[in-house]
């Protein structure tokens, strides 16, 4: 088993520690990762914006380097946003030949040709569904059953493909956070929107809701999330919440990888936990207490 691998603009600067613990995480499982070769912007939120035809043909340049590389290997993508632009792309590349035809006119001053035969992974897809979560347990040497953790799926990696989850109540993070020995915070707020990009063109609106989030963690030691812009939401921005609203403390926003790696017993550097905004002193004394237990 193994995987191309995106991972991404994010995950090479705001969010390096999600590819660091994705690696690292990986690696301990025994699962290569290949990365795509001079892969490209996927044109994140805004090239659709700009051009129907640019949002495509940015994620199309690296389904044809896919293609190019190896067409039996899944790509496999971490960031929910990317995962979406290229899987949105891998379908319209599939079933529309007219709308293929005008994206290779623009790839072939690149000399490249996408056919539309990549498959388009989320990280959490490949967790859930081809390692499982027994494959995680097998591999768990820290006992993490003295933390609650709150799963956050975001928009991105289910809507609007429900490829591996249901969108509105989702649970592929479950049996993962479980196997690790961790319980599981009750709570709705899964699937919930944080605002994504509006927290920087309508903030009202988005502290609205990453409030929400935040508030209905209380009692969670966690929130483990798979995609950065809403890491960089729930985290970025807590003590500007905690003064509008007062009535949320510090929480800790983790990324699954980061969790599932300390289980693994891997260190704080390989996980990258160093580059985390928003790890309190309460999470940090129950890591250290189950290092040493």
């Amino acid at each position: 088993m193994s995987y191309l691998y995106y991972p991404g603009c994010s995950l090479t600067g705001t969010a390096r520690e999600y590819d660091l613990s994705t690696r690292a995480v990986m690696d301990a499982m025994g699962v290569p990762l290949t990365e795509l070769e001079e892969w490209t912007c996927c044109g994140a939120s805004a090239a659709e914006a700009c051009s129907e035809l640019l949002s495509l043909a940015l994620p199309a340049i690296n389904l044809a380097i896919a293609e190019g590389m190896d067409a039996r290997q899944d790509v496999m993508i971490p960031c929910s946003a990317c995962y979406l632009n290229l899987k949105k792309t891998a379908e319209t590349m599939r079933q529309d030949p007219l709308t293929r035809d005008r994206v290779n006119t623009v790839l072939a001053e690149n000399d490249l040709t996408v056919k539309g035969t990549a498959k388009v992974r989320h990280l959490l897809d490949v967790l859930a569904t081809d390692l499982g979560a027994d494959a995680i347990r097998d591999k768990v040497t820290v006992d993490l059953s003295h933390l609650t953790i709150a799963p956050y799926y975001g928009c991105q990696c289910l809507r609007p493909y429900p490829v591996f989850d249901d969108p509105e109540e989702p649970r592929s993070m479950e049996p993962l956070i479980r196997a690790t020995g961790a319980r599981i915070h009750p709570w709705q707020m899964g699937a919930k929107c944080c605002g994504a990009s509006h927290m920087n063109t309508k903030m009202d609106v988005a502290l609205e809701l990453v409030h929400a989030i935040l508030q209905a963690a209380r009692g969670a030691d966690a929130i483990v999330t798979v995609c950065p812009m809403c890491q960089m939401n729930l985290e970025a921005y807590q003590d500007k919440i905690a003064r509008r609203y007062g009535d949320v403390s510090s929480v800790t926003i983790l990324y699954l990888p980061q969790l599932i790696g300390m289980a693994f017993g891997l260190s704080d550097e390989a996980l990258g936990l160093e580059l985390n905004l928003a790890v309190n002193n309460h999470f940090r004394s129950k890591r250290k207490a189950a290092v040493n237990a």
